[in-house]
């Protein structure tokens, strides 16, 4: 059996332009959101849209790509690895999030 990895393809729309961020040696990160939508028919055989939000990270070359090519309703795709982050927010609470690590990007 060959080996399974953590792989994430998504295609939809960037909700945002991309917040970049610079840090030491011009290593840039890059945060951005994108919906992706599915449909199915309910009961009554009506069309019925629904749109999932994905937020999405990415690091070094890919965040300069991202940069240049990401604005709000782009339709994109892209490819990554899911990652869990938590941490604790001003109030102390344990704040939990799903993100996508990107590593290729295409823009539409």
């Amino acid at each position: 059996m060959t080996s399974l990895n953590n792989n994430v393809q998504l295609i939809g729309r960037a909700g945002m332009d991309p917040e970049i961020k610079s840090f030491e040696k011009e290593r840039k990160m890059a945060r951005f959101s994108i919906a992706t939508n599915s449909y199915y028919y309910d009961q009554k055989g009506e069309r019925v849209e629904e749109t999932q939000w994905h937020q999405l990270v990415a690091w070094g070359k890919t965040a300069e790509v991202v940069e240049k090519l990401v604005k709000k309703g782009k339709e994109l795709a892209v490819s990554g690895k899911l990652i869990n982050r938590s941490w604790e927010d001003k109030d102390g609470n344990k704040r939990y999030q799903v993100e996508v690590v990107v590593n290729e990007i295409m823009a539409f």
